[in-house]
């Protein structure tokens, strides 16, 4: 099926009080279709410009990957690795 338009790839919400939850340059580009990451889980292998508290806790802070609206299929790349590691994982 081909789609005509990918309006459905970018969401705004300039009302949150959040908004924009993370610094980039363009604020009128930023993406809040993944409010939260859901890469976080990907730990190293995100592909986010991530780095590490002191005590070892991953700090996103600085990350804007997932907010920029170019990378939309990227991060959906990354989710279906994701998947993928989640079916072979003995739980």
């Amino acid at each position: 099926m081909e789609k005509e338009s990918s309006n459905f790839k970018f969401f705004q919400h300039g009302d949150c009080e959040y908004f924009p939850c993370h610094k980039i340059n363009n604020s009128d580009d930023f993406n809040c279709l993944f409010c939260y990451c859901p890469l976080y889980a990907l730990g190293e292998n995100c592909g986010g410009n991530f780095t590490r508290t002191d005590k070892g806790i991953k700090n996103c802070s600085n990350c804007s990957y997932p907010h920029h609206k170019e990378n939309y299929d990227g991060v959906l790349e990354k989710l279906l690795t994701l998947i993928e590691q989640l079916k072979t994982t003995k739980i």
